[in-house]
């Protein structure tokens, strides 16, 4: 799944010691470029991605995945990216997204029609 938007906030590095060993985490915010806009808080573990890289305000595309896990009754629910990429201002223009038309196949054109209409059949 992906999410684009600004990043609004990059927060501090968190360590801890797991029954796995030493572990890091840290968080970002971004605002994604709806109609109505939306903060959304993901989650960078380990090593993946080097958010020191990154800034506010940075036009980004981030690629999650959600998770959910009950705990003692009641539900958590986490938002892990695993791919953090920079909008390019190219993709910003339009008609780049979209592939050029085709012609249509030779077979498909009737130039020797008798009825005057440009119909295969």
């Amino acid at each position: 799944m992906e999410i684009s938007g600004k990043i609004v906030q990059v927060l501090p590095e968190v360590t801890g010691e797991g029954r796995n060993g030493t572990w890091k985490k840290q968080d970002f915010v971004i605002e994604t470029e709806d109609q109505y806009p939306k903060k959304v808080c993901i989650s960078v573990w380990g090593d993946k991605i080097d958010l020191k890289s990154f800034a506010e305000n940075d036009a980004v595309t981030v690629s999650i995945n959600i998770e959910s896990r009950e705990y003692n009754g009641r539900w958590y629910t986490d938002v892990k990216a695993w791919r953090l990429v920079k909008a390019s201002a190219s993709s910003d223009l339009p008609g780049l997204d979209t592939p050029p038309p085709e012609a249509a196949p030779p077979e498909f054109l009737d130039t020797d029609s008798d009825t005057g209409d440009d119909l295969p059949f």
